[in-house]
């Protein structure tokens, strides 16, 4: 595939991420912050982010799986957390899942609360894997000599 090829595939798949709710005007605020003297920022930001959410997938686990009850203080504060680290990358569907999960919170729901987990990890892990594939297009584009086109994106 040539650059001018994977350049139109990047718009195409990058727009669908916006289309099919993934992300949102955030993730392009963030790639607008992004210039040659600092190429790597949104690979940084985003990658934080995955270190992150992945610590506060676990936790949550942990303090839903307590078999002397629930503390849903604490799931609470996990979901804020992420809730806000995913709203701060644009990862829609993710904070949106975690806007749902903290209303189970505030009724202390146990099974509306484990299906919202299952709802944020499964919304995390595919936006985890679409980004990365959004990465690895963008430095296959760098490596073959192109650029990644983020002014073509028209909406930004």
């Amino acid at each position: 595939m040539d650059v001018i090829q994977m350049q139109r595939t990047w718009v195409e798949y990058t727009k669908s991420l916006y289309r099919e709710g993934y992300l949102d005007s955030q993730f392009a605020q963030l790639q607008l912050l992004q210039d040659e003297s600092n190429p790597d920022f949104v690979v940084e930001v985003v990658s934080l982010f995955f270190e992150d959410s992945e610590r506060l997938l676990n936790d949550l686990t942990k303090v839903i799986d307590q078999q002397q009850g629930v503390d849903f203080k604490k799931v609470d504060a996990h979901v804020h957390q992420l809730k806000g680290s995913s709203s701060s990358i644009g990862a829609q569907r993710v904070k949106n899942a975690c806007v749902a999960f903290r209303s189970f919170c505030d009724e202390q729901n146990i099974e509306g609360s484990l299906r919202c987990l299952h709802q944020v990890k499964q919304e995390y892990y595919l936006v985890k894997n679409k980004l990365e594939n959004l990465f690895s297009l963008e430095q296959k584009i760098v490596a073959a000599g192109g650029s990644v086109p983020v002014d073509e994106l028209g909406f930004l």
